[in-house]
C-alpha cells in the first residue's frame, strides 16, 4: 500500500513476467521428440522429481504427525507424478507439496481435509487470472518478508538447539550440515538433497556394519564347535566376518548357526564360501545351519549346507557328493541381488 501511495519504484511481481489473464488451454508442446531433447531435459526432470518427491513425502509425514492420521505415501507419489505430466500439456510447471503453506494451512487454519488444498488452488487461480493487475503491483520485498515469516514459523527450532544436537547421533548432524552447506554453496537444492542422501546412506551402512557378532556358543563334543552369527549381513557388515573364526585352532567339525542373522546380498554368500574354503584347507568340516528360508530362495542357497575336505565324511551325515562339488553346488556365487 505504501509503495502504491508514494509511487516508489521498486521491483514488483509484474516485473518477473506477465501474469496470465485467461484459463490455460490444452496443447501439444512444440519441441522435437529426439534424444537431444531428452538429453537436455533429463537432468532437470530428475532433479525436480527427486526434490519434489522428497519434499512431498516429508510434508505428508509432518501432516500425519500433526493430525494423528496416516496418509498413503504411494498414492501421493503417483498422484504428484501423473498431475505433473498432465500439467505440462496445459503449459504449466510441475510442482509438489510445500511444507510452509501446508503447515500454515494445518496449524494456523486448522485444515483437516483435502477441500482446504482445493480451495487454496481456487483462490490462487482467482488472484492470478481475475486480479492479475493488483497482484502484479505487489512489491517483491513484501513476498520476501512473507517467505521469511513462513520459514520462521515452520522451522523446528528445537531440532537445532545445542542440547538436541548433543543428544542426536553425529551421523544425523553430519547429514543436516552437509545438506545445508551444499545448498548454500551451489544454490541448487537438488544437489544438496543428493549429497545428503549419499551421506545418510554411508553413515547408515557404517553404523549397521558394527551390529554383526560371532560367538562361540556350544561344544557338543570334543570334535565339534558351534558358532552363532547375529545381525544383518550385507556388503558392509560381512567384510570382517571372515576374520572372526579360529581356522587353525578349531576342532575337526564346525557348525555355523545363522538363525539370528539375515543375508541380504551376494557379497555375504561369497564371504561364507571363503570361510568354508579356509576351513577346508585345514582339513576341517563346516556345516552352515539356520539359514532364513526367504534368504535361501533369494540367494539360491539351501538351509543346511557344508563343505568337507577331500575324502572326509561329515560327523553328522554321510557324504553324498564328491568332496569339492558340494560347496560349488550348495554355495553359488552367481546370486540374485535381492533377498
Amino acid at each position: 500500500m505504501a509503495v502504491v501511495l508514494t509511487r516508489v519504484t521498486v521491483p514488483t511481481v509484474g516485473d518477473e513476467g506477465q501474469l496470465p489473464d485467461s484459463l490455460p488451454s490444452l496443447f501439444w508442446p512444440d519441441v522435437p521428440l529426439s534424444f537431444e531433447t531428452l538429453r537436455i531435459i533429463t537432468p532437470y526432470a530428475v532433479a525436480m522429481a527427486l526434490v519434489g518427491l522428497l519434499e512431498s513425502l516429508m510434508t505428508a509425514k509432518l501432516v500425519d504427525d500433526v493430525t494423528d492420521t496416516r496418509s498413503g505415501k504411494t498414492r501421493e507419489a503417483w498422484g504428484q507424478g501423473v498431475s505433473n505430466v498432465i500439467t505440462g500439456f496445459f503449459g504449466g510447471m510441475g510442482g509438489c507439496a510445500m511444507i510452509g503453506q501446508t503447515m500454515i494451512n494445518v496449524k494456523a487454519s486448522g485444515a483437516r481435509t483435502r477441500i482446504s488444498t482445493f480451495l487454496a488452488g481456487v483462490f490462487l487461480l482467482i488472484l492470478v487470472v481475475g486480479l492479475g493487475d493488483l497482484v502484479g503491483d505487489i512489491p517483491m520485498a513484501a513476498l520476501v518478508a512473507v517467505m521469511i515469516m513462513v520459514s520462521v514459523g515452520t522451522l523446528d527450532w528445537h531440532s537445532i538447539h545445542p542440547k538436541t544436537l548433543r543428544r542426536m547421533p553425529r551421523s544425523e548432524t553430519l547429514v543436516m550440515l552437509s545438506t545445508v552447506a551444499v545448498v548454500v554453496i551451489t544454490h541448487n537444492l537438488a544437489i544438496g538433497v543428493i549429497v545428503g542422501v549419499i551421506v545418510a546412506m554411508v553413515a547408515f551402512a557404517r553404523r549397521v556394519a558394527h551390529f554383526t557378532t560371532v560367538k562361540d556358543v556350544a561344544h557338543p563334543d570334543a570334535d565339534t564347535k558351534v558358532y552363532a552369527v547375529t545381525g544383518e549381513l550385507f556388503f558392509a557388515s560381512s567384510n570382517d566376518l571372515v576374520y572372526q573364526f579360529d581356522y587353525r585352532g578349531d576342532p575337526a567339525n564346525v557348525v555355523i548357526d545363522m538363525t539370528d542373522s539375515h543375508i541380504w546380498d551376494a557379497s555375504t554368500v561369497a564371504t561364507l564360501d571363503a570361510i568354508t574354503t579356509k576351513y577346508a584347507r585345514y582339513g576341517k568340516t563346516v556345516e552352515i545351519v539356520g539359514l532364513n528360508r526367504d534368504c535361501c530362495q533369494g540367494q539360491r542357497l539351501r538351509p543346511g549346507l557344508s563343505r568337507r575336505p577331500a575324502g572326509a565324511q561329515s560327523a553328522h551325515r554321510p557324504a553324498r557328493r564328491p568332496a569339492g562339488r558340494s560347496a560349488d553346488r550348495h554355495l553359488q556365487l552367481l546370486m540374485r541381488q535381492r533377498c
